[in-house]
């Protein structure tokens, strides 16, 4: 008998959190995934979803990688012997040779490095994050224009 292949889930059932400003204000030309240094309330929290991406950034010290102002809002079933700091700094895990190139490019190019994405892999909490120039005022617009004609064509494809 042959065996039957096995459902992929979609990439969207396994997100945790999306960055959408990112997007709006950076073109992302490199994208890394990273892993998280976590504790056991930071997971209970993720599992249900309470955490906001929107106002974090990551910065390169002393050859490490570490996640600034991403917001994880402790549960109330939380551990009474803990005490729960919702934006703390959190250690990225990443490559030496990633590490390296990530520091160049934000050292000698310009870049800026940006989280885009959280999300579950193998149970394990890994972020997105992204290599960026940010966007001016009048390419901003010109992405708009760009999305909303999109939309506009795909409405006048549907009618006729």
């Amino acid at each position: 008998m042959a065996k039957t292949p096995k459902k992929k889930s979609t990439p969207g059932q396994k997100t945790i959190a999306l960055n959408k400003q990112a997007r709006h204000e950076f073109y992302i030309e490199q994208t890394y995934e990273a892993g998280m240094v976590l504790q056991g309330w930071e997971i209970k929290s993720l599992r249900e979803g309470r955490v906001q991406l929107k106002e974090s950034y990551v910065i390169l010290e002393k050859g490490e990688v570490f996640l600034f102002g991403a917001h994880i809002s402790a549960l109330l079933s939380a551990s009474t012997h803990i005490i729960p700091e919702s934006t703390r700094t959190r250690k990225l895990l990443l490559h030496g040779n990633e590490i390296f190139k990530i520091n160049v490019a934000v050292d000698r190019k310009g870049y800026a490095v940006v989280p885009l994405a959280m999300y579950w892999k193998n149970n394990r909490v890994k972020l997105e994050i992204g290599l960026g120039k940010g966007k001016q005022q009048h390419d901003k617009r010109d992405t708009e224009k760009a999305r909303d004609w999109g939309r506009e064509k795909d409405r006048i494809m549907k009618r006729h």
